[in-house]
């Protein structure tokens, strides 16, 4: 159980929250505009939305994995950077460090050690135990 555990949160901060960590960062030179909050949820696994005007036209678009400001309500203005060719591929201004994100990476990859860490000790105390004669 505890290998299984060990290879998930190791697949969680290599496949997931590092690259979001990049995305994040990839977004600091981006277009700044002032934004809404349209739909509220779980920010930090993508479940928000944004309202935003970009080129004279209005743009609903999902914050990325690893974005804060989960606690805030629908309506709640804030600062996001986007693409300049692309307004739908934006990030809230206080994420585009990816700080948020690369910690993340970095608990879960330490977690995974840790449970990794586990396994190897069980297999060695069992490999040890003496076998009992039937």
């Amino acid at each position: 159980m505890s290998l299984a555990l060990g290879l998930l949160l190791g697949a969680l901060s290599l496949l997931v929250m590092l690259p979001a960590a990049q995305h994040l960062r990839s977004l600091q030179d981006g277009e700044r505009a002032q934004a809404t909050l349209h739909t509220a949820g779980s920010c930090m696994a993508g479940h928000c939305q944004v309202k935003f005007e970009a080129g004279g036209r209005t743009v609903v678009a999902d914050l990325p994995v690893g974005s804060g400001g989960g606690k805030e309500s629908v309506g709640a203005s804030l600062a996001v950077r986007y693409q300049a060719d692309d307004p739908r591929v934006v990030a809230r201004e206080a994420d585009v460090g990816g700080g948020g994100a690369a910690v993340l990476a970095a608990l879960a990859g330490v977690a995974a050690l840790f449970f990794l860490a586990i396994s190897a000790v069980a297999a060695v105390f069992l490999a040890r135990r003496p076998r009992s004669e039937a």
